[in-house]
């Protein structure tokens, strides 16, 4: 049956911001029916943080998809990932203001994704990023947006664009290894893998903040994001 409404669009969107702040880019892949890379764009950011590239990735790929389609939208930013789906709700109710009582940073950013957001079926999947066997979806929006911010060209499908080339600072195999060891030994100890959840918001040694009520863990500088504690210990 030609022309009949696709089920769903499956598509990811990635950020990089090269020393955040720092040189930055974002992009989006939409897949075909087999979630190979159909349609894609990149673009640049001049000097911006991490936080911004994502959220920016995240706001040009719902403008370049079609609001009666569900949406799947693959990404590996926990933040941009939370802000949209956990803190939202509770800012707009605040007046754009988070718990503290302090205007939510990229304000600009996140109202427009939550006017983009409104009325439409859109599901979010956190995959994990650099892994040798994950998401090529992610993986692909990875590549293609710290492409733009290092050379600040746009680029995509619409362009006649080659596929993006492998991230240069992303070694998939290597990194990963000496980590899942530092895993292994904090989980046998039993204590240090333990997370709870924040009486206050904080900030993790990643750099990014913590909101009260989110699960935390404990790490060699003090707390923050789970996910950070094996890097922080390794």
């Amino acid at each position: 049956m030609i022309g009949h409404m696709r089920e769903r669009v499956v598509a990811a969107c990635d950020g990089a911001s090269k020393g955040n702040p720092g040189p930055a880019g974002w992009a989006w892949v939409v897949a075909d029916d087999t979630e190979n890379p159909a349609r894609w764009e990149a673009g640049p950011l001049g000097r911006a943080t991490n936080n911004v590239a994502e959220l920016t990735a995240l706001e040009r790929l719902l403008a370049a998809t079609d609001p009666d389609v569900p949406l799947e939208i693959r990404m590996d930013s926990q933040y941009a990932m939370k802000a949209v789906t956990t803190w939202l709700p509770g800012w707009k109710r605040n007046g754009w203001k988070t718990a503290a009582g302090k205007p939510v940073a990229n304000q600009d950013l996140v109202v427009r994704i939550d006017e983009l957001l409104d009325g439409r079926s859109v599901e979010f999947r956190y995959v994990p990023a650099h892994q040798v066997d994950g998401d090529p979806l992610n993986d692909f929006a990875d590549r293609a947006a710290s492409q733009a911010a290092s050379v600040q060209e746009p680029a995509g499908s619409g362009l006649g664009s080659p596929e993006p080339p492998p991230a240069p600072d992303a070694p998939p195999a290597r990194a990963p290894r000496k980590r899942s060891a530092g895993a292994k030994a904090s989980g046998g100890r039993g204590g240090s893998a333990r997370t709870i959840k924040a009486k206050f918001p904080g900030r993790c040694v990643c750099g990014r903040s913590y909101a009260a009520g989110e699960s935390i863990a404990k790490n060699d500088q003090g707390w923050g994001h789970p996910e950070c504690r094996t890097a922080a210990a390794g």
